[in-house]
């Protein structure tokens, strides 16, 4: 398998995991039951319901974030490793998966094992959480990026995805982890899905309970290959919920996972739509075995109907706002590059900008991709309607009938809000991705198939206000390639739209297509966050993600009171060398502090008032080290505006700190954090306002 394929199949394969999490989210236990679904949906052939936008999940999140051990660390992969971008990824408390409670939810019971100092394995293990904790269905819903970045290789996906799952689960849960992942592992190179089935068996030990459930569904199908209802009644008498403790054991879900693969033959619907109607943990085993078929048939052998909602994006939920806003292409781009570094292997050139980068490179080369590409009506301006999505060299968007003054708006959205959503499920949080001063650049064509001509406009839309920023029209030349570079604009909030304009000045209707081939935006970003502008949402704040303390937004500030650690973080991810700023009172206690390359809750520096009479640099590698320190005579209740410089030199990074504009401490890092977000944070207990964050890349 070449490159090229093995990045379609991963993209195959994430597209797979969101539709059949999204196909079975809203039929989810307890509420809804086996017998409900079949009372109320019957024969489900696509989403029982529709979404502005799908809320993050977990079971996407998971495989999103975990894997970025193999970021985050070089070497081999350890359980430890992964533990440690458990901690670094998810707000404790909120979004990312369930918080249920420690000794009911397998995971948040490891999270806080974690956060305790007992390392993975041991904080998934069965002789800390017991048996029944240890074998809940966590370990195999993470874990199919393993699969992902291990092709053809299904006994180093499931030796991975069982360091990974080992982290939370143990016995069965760990077996169920490296069950799947062989599966997809092995969907690299095979479309039978018995043989499939049969040799990631050999992965897990063949007298576990896992095996046992996997062999009787095998077993079950081979004598009974016409009614897949019949096997989920086999399942119910034999491998049923009441014969498993708590609340969302592996075991039968297992055996669901095995019947829709059984009895949907190899057909991506059939299998995440058996998956679904079968009931238990629907998004959990519809996202496995979607991923599953997902590679296995590529992008091109997902039906539209599951595709076309999905519009290549899902929101996720980590402590990282710039980090949550998924362009599917883009993230199948990452995996590949990560799977192609297990094998010793370079990435294609062309695979890398955009790729673990702030900047927004779109790929419309994959089969049928959109990458997140909108339309601000279906009606005037469809994108990728019917066979047009089959095209390679961009993605269409179908002008249809645009009559004088009819405008449209064509956009990627970098930037969302509470009200883009129709719930909150596991609480996303975002920063926007792209800021004034950067450049947007676009190449495409317009198709005229009626009518006269279009004229077209670089545009953004501010976030808060709505306001539409311009540049002027023009009118491209019919079947002649045109190109659009163009500043963005100064916005009041946020940029949440960034496209074009079309519109019709003519009296005759249009009639055509917009084809975009290029779109990036990329330059160096700068942001001011004035806390009293921002608004409570998704459990944060509207352009920052928070972890820790008690807070609100009260006298133009953001007031923070924790009795340990707090933290906020926003702006890009992979910011490198910059200014950052940010304005506070201290009103109580010893640490009041901004923060800068913070690559999440482990990671990052911390610069400010820290300690009576002190001022400190602070390296966080999952505990805290004082680099250097001076002293500053700082009294409570004064308004200090802290400051950092950083600066790649070589190997190494200068940082240089101010208060009220006067450097108080330099710093050379040897090895130092290569990047990350900034933001404001207490590392002790006590009161502080914090009034304005600013950064700027240099």
């Amino acid at each position: 398998m070449d490159s090229r394929r093995y990045l379609e199949k991963v993209y195959g394969g994430l597209i797979g995991k969101c539709a059949g999490v999204r196909l079975g989210a809203p039929v989810e236990p307890t509420i809804w039951t086996y017998e409900r679904i079949r009372k109320t949906y019957g024969n489900i052939t696509g989403y029982v319901k529709d979404y502005k936008n799908f809320a993050a999940d977990d079971d996407v999140n998971g495989p999103l974030f975990f894997i970025r051990a193999l970021v985050d660390h070089t070497g081999p992969v350890t359980a430890a490793n992964v533990g440690r971008a458990w901690l670094n990824y998810a707000r404790e408390g909120i979004g990312f998966f369930w918080w249920g409670g420690y000794g009911r939810s397998t995971e948040h019971t490891a999270y806080l094992n974690l956060k305790s100092g007992i390392e993975a394995p041991e904080s998934g293990s069965i002789a800390v959480n017991g048996t029944a904790i240890a074998e809940q269905i966590g370990g195999q819903i993470f874990i199919d990026s393993w699969g992902w970045v291990f092709p053809d290789d299904p006994d180093a996906a499931a030796h991975h995805a069982g360091l990974a799952a080992g982290v939370s689960h143990d016995g069965n849960g760990v077996y169920g982890g490296r069950f799947i992942a062989a599966c997809i592992s092995l969907a690299f190179g095979s479309t039978d899905v018995p043989a499939v089935v049969e040799r990631a068996l050999a992965t897990i030990p063949s007298d576990s309970e896992y095996a046992r459930v996997i062999t009787s569904v095998r077993d079950f199908h081979r004598d009974n290959p016409d009614n897949w209802r019949d096997a989920r009644d086999y399942l119910t008498e034999n491998f049923g919920y009441d014969r498993y403790p708590g609340v969302c054991h592996i075991i039968p879900n297992a055996g669901v996972c095995a019947l829709a693969l059984y009895y949907g033959e190899g057909d991506f619907a059939r299998t995440i739509e058996i998956a679904t109607m079968c009931g238990w943990d629907t998004d959990c085993n519809a996202g496995n075995v979607g991923a599953i078929l997902g590679v296995m048939v590529g992008p091109e052998g997902i039906p539209d109907r599951y595709r076309r909602p999905i519009n290549d994006f899902h929101a996720a939920s980590s402590i990282s706002g710039a980090l949550n806003c998924i362009d599917l292409p883009t993230a199948s781009r990452e995996l590949a590059i990560l799977g192609l570094r297990q094998k010793g292997e370079e990435a294609p050139r062309e695979w890398l900008p955009g790729a673990f980068s702030d900047d927004v490179v779109l790929d419309f080369s994959l089969p049928g991709s959109t990458c997140g590409i909108r339309t601000s009506s279906e009606y005037l301006a469809v994108v990728a309607p019917g066979e047009e999505r089959a095209r390679n060299d961009g993605v269409v968007v179908l002008l249809d009938r645009l009559v004088r003054g009819d405008t449209a708006r064509i956009f990627y959205k970098p930037y969302y809000r509470r009200d883009d959503f129709d719930d909150e499920r596991y609480k996303p949080t975002f920063t926007p991705l792209v800021y004034p001063g950067q450049r947007l650049r676009l190449k495409g064509v317009i198709e005229k198939m009626s009518g006269q001509r279009v004229a077209v406009a670089p545009y953004v839309r501010d976030a808060s206000e709505r306001r539409i920023f311009q540049d002027g029209f023009f009118f491209p030349d019919p079947d002649k390639p045109f190109t659009v570079d163009w500043t963005l604009p100064e916005v009041p909030f946020a940029i949440d739209e960034a496209g074009l304009l079309v519109m019709n000045p003519d009296s005759e209707k249009f009639l055509g297509n917009l084809i975009l081939d290029e779109y990036t935006i990329t330059g160096k970003r700068s942001f001011e966050v004035r806390f009293a502008d921002e608004k409570e949402e998704f459990g944060g704040l509207s352009r920052c993600s928070l972890v820790g303390g008690a807070w609100e937004i009260e006298d133009e500030a953001l007031h923070v009171i924790t009795r340990d650690l707090f933290q906020l973080y926003s702006g890009p991810y992979y910011m490198k060398d910059c200014e950052i700023e940010a304005d506070l009172i201290p009103e109580h206690g010893s640490s009041h502090l901004l923060a800068f390359r913070a690559r999440g809750a482990e990671y990052g520096y911390f610069f400010g008032l820290h300690g009576e009479g002190r001022v400190a640099l602070i390296r966080r590698d999952g505990e805290e080290k004082v680099l250097v320190d001076a002293p500053l005579d700082w009294t409570e209740g004064k308004l200090y505006r802290l400051g950092a410089s950083v600066h790649t030199r070589g190997e190494s990074c200068e940082i240089i700190c101010s208060a009220d504009g006067v450097e108080c401490l330099r710093f050379t890092d040897p090895d130092p954090h290569p990047y990350g977000m900034a933001g404001v944070g207490k590392l002790d207990g006590g009161r502080t306002r914090f009034i304005r964050l600013s950064a700027k890349e240099l």
